[in-house]
């Protein structure tokens, strides 16, 4: 499953090839950072965690057995030293309200983010998604921005796609009530108007 060229890599790192190394980091630093960031919601915080996910992965990567996507592995040790940060901290966000949610509202939402092509709207999104606790961050991020699959995600962070799919479902219930309060104040403001 893994892709040819980073085979070639990880077998040329394993052989002690530092270049290939430089390779691998330059490739995968930004999707690390950017769930990083989503997750801790700091930058020094996020940037010491994608250093420490590649220390991760090149003491481990003997490990790498090649059973699923490189990509998704990789996610997988940020996310988890993601967690050990989080743990460390002991910071607590405060959760979203979403007891007086209804579905036509999550119908909206999906649509929302079914069309998020242009830019206004995707950084409308993550600063959003940067409000939420870090585990629907985190979430948002790898099904909606990196587009991985249920599957992938579950792998990722290590419970059945069936739970995926409900944190997923509460995540994007979360995102939409801050979407909400978001464009509120424009509704009220045009109403005013009017």
């Amino acid at each position: 499953m893994t892709t040819n060229d980073d085979t070639i890599l990880i077998n040329a790192i394993n052989n002690g090839d530092t270049k290939a190394y430089a390779q691998i980091v330059d490739r995968y630093k930004d999707l690390v950072y950017t769930l990083a960031l989503r997750m801790l919601k700091h930058r020094e915080e996020a940037e010491e965690v994608a250093q420490d996910t590649f220390i991760k992965v090149f003491k481990s990567l003997h490990k790498f057995k090649g059973d699923s996507k490189f990509s998704t592995w990789i996610y997988k040790v940020a996310y988890n030293t993601c967690l050990d940060t989080i743990k460390k901290n002991k910071k607590h966000l405060n959760n979203v309200a979403i007891d007086e949610y209804t579905f036509n509202k999550l119908e909206t939402i999906d649509n929302a983010l079914d069309h998020i092509i242009n830019e206004e709207k995707r950084d409308l999104i993550k600063k959003c998604i940067n409000k939420l606790p870090e585990d629907s961050s985190a979430l948002l991020t790898l099904f909606y921005f990196e587009e991985l699959s249920l599957e992938e995600i579950s792998k990722i962070i290590n419970v059945e796609a069936n739970t995926v799919k409900v944190k997923l479902f509460r995540a994007r219930k979360k995102l939409a009530v801050i979407l909400e309060q978001y464009l509120q104040p424009q509704k009220k403001l045009n109403y005013g108007k009017g």
